[in-house]
């Protein structure tokens, strides 16, 4: 029998012997009359009674017969009599009500309901769980690992009983308790995972991949605060920790037998058998917490699996606690536990650094080490590794997972005892690597000095790899060109700022230096380098300045060294991520048709000329089950009504139906009925998170997503004060006629050491105090930030929205990804030729798709006019700046802000993202707008042919493509 990795059990008749002389026992939730006996059964022992559930468990019986041997029959026979009614499902909430408690017995409230609901659902998916697993051990299939720092999940309850198609049942079960199912879902946070659209496109793809059947697992961190809870105050975003963990997790389930041992620090020495040893340093454990994925009308059910961390009890100081010194004593613990507490960690300091690290390393080894020992249970006593990579797929989201790389050699090499070439081999053929952007500073780079202290062994297998790329460069391009070799090696190299290993050393002209003979300074922006050289903190904790430890080798010393590429000893010495990423893996793609291109023709052209063959394009998507089906239940009846099926649901391309109705009168009432019912929705929660009151028959113009300045929220809002600036000038009746009634609503975080971007969230609030409170302007013109931007507000506020914002300055977004769910849900997008935007307005039709601003080919040309002083300013957008100097919204000065706009060169000024020269090709199209949305029909229209033309843009058809070109799995649907 193949053993299920997944033991905790899912049978709750929770039999038990006990001393009693009742012979019943009546258990009453009397704020709710929610009644369920237990019968006492008298035992051959006549002083001992054994008491047992009368009620069945929707999940008990199911579970007895998986104990027995799997057969693909018993498979199929214990999950097709599973169907369980609002009876059952009423039963079972009781139950764990009382015998899964996590709130105390006297009352059955809100938070005690959802709890006990969620432990319902989760039965029915730990049957799936196990019998999807065991059925994969089975048959021994190869599946796909995707690693990622984010998981941005959202709520699982309605997303749980959608997938398994019991939200009616469940609804029906929690009315006869009393509760509605809206109210118990509201009662879940949201978990903290993840931040924007990187860990959302993660978390649906996870979707997808159960759906379709494919063999998968998720990998990431199980971060305690999340990356931030966002508060607006008058003084802008103030950042406080999550809190989604404060009353438990229902979904999880610990997996306190699945641990793995990983280590920082410490010194490597060679052994008596030849192998490197990683010895000393810092030891800590990773545990496993899993979360079951239902897949959608399937009996497929993945598991994403999360890291936390911690150190064994012998690793607290008694000795130290009971002498006083309580931080000492619990400083292992301590240092363990906070590589999980937040996401993205501030890094300005060398400690947020370090953590940052800590955190991509216990990502990778901990992962890797599972996915190794699944390997070798499968396999049996005899492992083949020559056949690892035809089992196992890893794709690293970004480049945050790249230590994947150097940790899969060092266990292949210094673990399992193989030699170099093979161990390369094998990693090579295993993992991928998806790039998520072409901005310098997100393609990361580290600290050598850094990783060298904390990551020893992994340095010494990157300078390998980096000796062997640099061999693979002189064999393609030869010695005779040093320009051009100096050019390649200069961008290709893993390595940047190192002198050329000894073993290329003669093939070049040498020339014999001193240290004391550097080349000029050179000065590197903080955008250049990830990580700043002036301190490292050395093994032991003391904090060391690297010239100081250059000066202390003497300047009279004497070597050879390569005419050509000397490291400048001014420059930090880094490790570009994103280089190793392109090295160690079989496949690189970019995720929108114009990001590959860039990737291959800018990003990375020196590789795609040396291996063309290994970049792809893969189409971000996101699922229509979250996106439509499950957040938008009354848009999803109207599609069905109309195309005559469900199944678009699963086969989006039916939503290219649409098109022969969107002339149809009756569809444009029903559609238009749908988008006021939800528009309602956020006005009520516009009111409960902001205390504004908004009008529903206004339009609603939302951009919501990560503050950032190439995303251009700054552009929008002087885009507004442009529109408010114009309607004081008019008299009531004249602004009425010029302009559509709008509520313009911003949401998103800015990371929290970023202050322009918070400068940014500040005059948004700005903004909006003011022209919300004016009273000349009433209904015509609200402006909202909405607080704490996440799923779940999303959920709400994209059914709502009628036009949305993706403004990006061209050749910056990768794709986005709410573009492609505002538009599935019937908002028309004004937004540039960037990202998915092409594709998009591709599909919906030129005249459904507001497009204004530079071209993406435009954009060099663009910022070296301006550098030359040969940019000449709208008037329109010198009459915004000069209004917001005014001070008209408020006593906070915006003189940095706006300056980030003038100028001609220097950091944060010269208006790198071209705000100034794509705005008044933006009012103009904002006025398109207006004319469009006066007449309904056309609108309406426009809104339905985005639905329909978002049928190419589900998850489902990215994650086929995934499965094909580069990981090579096919589905496997259970029995």
């Amino acid at each position: 029998m193949a053993t299920s990795p997944f033991t905790a059990s899912s049978t709750r008749t929770n039999v038990f012997n006990t001393r009693c002389n009742s012979m019943s026992r009546f258990i009453d939730f009397s704020s709710r009359n929610c009644n369920f006996n237990l019968l006492v059964v008298r035992t051959s022992n006549s002083q001992h009674f054994r008491r047992s559930l009368v009620i069945r468990n929707v999940a008990s019986d199911q579970k007895q017969k998986l104990k027995e041997p799997v057969t693909e029959e018993g498979v199929a026979d214990s999950l097709d009599s599973f169907s369980p009614d609002s009876a059952s499902i009423a039963s079972s909430i009781k139950y764990h009500a009382e015998f899964t408690p996590s709130f105390s017995p006297e009352s059955f409230d809100l938070p005690k309901v959802y709890f006990a609901t969620a432990e319902s659902v989760r039965d029915s998916l730990i049957i799936n769980w196990n019998a999807t697993y065991d059925y994969y051990d089975k048959i021994d299939v190869k599946q796909a690992y995707y690693l990622s720092m984010e998981f941005l999940q959202g709520r699982a309850l309605l997303n749980a009983i959608g997938n398994l198609e019991l939200t009616g049942p469940y609804a029906e079960a929690l009315s006869k308790l009393g509760y509605s199912l809206e109210n118990v879902a509201r009662q879940e946070p949201d978990a903290a995972l993840g931040n924007g659209g990187l860990g959302r496109l993660a978390s649906c793809f996870l979707d997808s991949l159960a759906t379709l059947n494919y063999p998968a697992w998720g990998y990431g961190l199980r971060y305690k605060y999340g990356l931030f809870k966002q508060n607006i105050t008058k003084d802008g975003q103030e950042e406080v920790a999550e809190n989604w963990l404060e009353m438990g997790n229902p979904w999880e389930i610990v997996r306190n037998d699945i641990s793995y041992p990983i280590k920082f620090y410490g010194k490597i020495v060679s052994g008596s058998d030849g192998k490197k040893h990683w010895v000393g340093g810092e030891d800590i454990k990773a545990v496993a917490y899993d979360v079951p994925i239902p897949g959608y009308k399937t009996k497929t059910t993945i598991n994403l699996r999360l890291w936390s961390t911690k150190v064994s009890s012998e690793d607290f100081d008694l000795l130290a606690f009971n002498e006083g010194k309580h931080s000492k004593a619990y400083e292992a613990h301590t240092n363990a536990e906070k590589i999980c507490y937040v996401l993205y960690p501030g890094d300005e300091s060398v400690e947020g650094k370090t953590l940052r690290l800590k955190q991509q390393y216990t990502l990778c080894s901990a992962s890797l080490q599972d996915i190794i020992a699944r390997f070798e249970k499968r396999s049996g006593k005899s492992v083949n590794w020559e056949e690892f990579p035809e089992k196992v797929a890893v794709q690293m989201n970004d480049t945050h997972p790249t230590l994947c790389i150097p940790e899969l050699m060092r266990i292949l090499i210094d673990v399992k005892g193989m030699g170099w070439k093979e161990a390369w081999n094998i990693t090579r053929r295993t993992v991928a690597y998806t790039n998520h952007t072409v901005l310098p500073e997100a393609l990361e780079k580290w600290s050598f000095d850094l990783m060298q202290q904390l990551l020893p062994r992994h340095v010494e297998i990157i300078e390998m790899i980096d000796e062997e790329l640099i061999h693979t460069i002189i064999a393609e391009y030869g010695t005779e060109d040093t320009d051009l070799l100096q050019k390649k090696l200069k961008e290709m190299r893993i390595l940047d700022n190192f002198e050329l290993p000894a073993s290329v050393q003669d093939l070049f002209p040498l020339e014999e230096i001193s240290a004391a003979d550097s080349s000029e300074e050179v000065e590197v922006s903080s955008e250049e380098v990830e990580v700043s050289s002036e301190e490292v903190e050395s093994s032991d904790g003391e904090i060391k300045s690297i010239d100081e430890e250059d000066e202390s080798e003497g300047e009279d010393i004497k070597k050879k060294q390569a005419v050509f590429l000397k490291p400048d000893p001014k420059v930090p010495k880094v490790i570009r991520m994103a280089n190793l990423c392109v090295v160690g893996g079989h496949a690189v793609n970019g995720v929108a048709e114009i990001h590959s291109e860039i990737v291959k023709a800018e990003v990375f052209n020196d590789f795609y000329t040396l291996w063309p063959e290994k970049f792809q394009n893969k189409t971000n998507g996101v699922t229509p089950r979250r996106w439509i089906h499950f957040c938008n239940p009354g848009l999803s009846k109207t599609i069905t009504k109309w195309i005559g099926t469900e199944n678009w649901v699963l086969e989006t391309e039916k939503l290219a139906e649409l098109r022969k109705f969107a002339d149809n009168e009756d569809l444009q009432t029903e559609w238009r009925a749908v988008k006021r019912s939800n528009k309602v929705k956020v006005a009520s929660l516009i009111k409960e998170k902001t205390g504004y009151i908004v009008s529903p028959d206004a339009m609603f113009d939302v951009q919501v997503k990560r503050i950032h300045e190439y995303k251009r929220q700054l552009m929008n809002i002087m885009g507004i004060v442009y529109r408010y600036k114009k309607m004081k000038e008019m008299s009531a009746e004249e602004r009425k006629e010029k302009f559509v009634p709008r509520v313009c609503i911003v949401g998103g975080k800015a990371f929290a050491t970023y202050v322009q971007a918070k400068r940014i969230v500040k005059f948004i609030t700005d903004v909006g105090v003011t022209v919300n409170h004016d009273s000349e302007i009433g209904d015509l013109l609200k402006v909202v930030f909405i607080p704490d931007y996440n799923v779940s507000v999303a959920e709400l506020l994209i059914p709502a929205s009628e036009l949305s914002q993706h403004i990006s300055t061209a050749g910056m977004e990768a794709s986005g990804t709410s573009n492609m769910k505002f538009a599935m849900n019937g908002c028309v997008l004004i937004g540039t030729l960037d990202g998915a935007n092409v594709e998009i307005r591709q599909e919906v039709g030129e005249d459904n798709f507001f497009l204004f601003g530079a071209r993406a080919h435009e954009i060099a040309d663009l910022r070296k006019e301006r550098a030359e002083g040969k940019f000449v300013p709208d008037p329109r957008f010198e009459e915004v700046k000069a209004f917001i100097r005014s001070g008209v919204f408020g006593p906070y000065s915006y003189d940095e802000l706006m300056g980030s706009l003038e100028g001609n060169e220097g950091y944060g000024r010269a208006d790198y993202f071209l705000v100034g020269k794509d705005f008044p090709s933006y009012l103009e199209c904002q006025e398109k707008v207006d004319e469009a949305y006066q007449d309904q029909k056309r609108w309406t229209k426009m809104s339905i042919l985005n639905t329909a033309g978002s049928s190419k843009f589900s998850s489902d058809r990215t994650i086929h493509q995934y499965a094909k070109d580069i990981w090579n799995i096919k589905p496997v649907e259970l029995p």
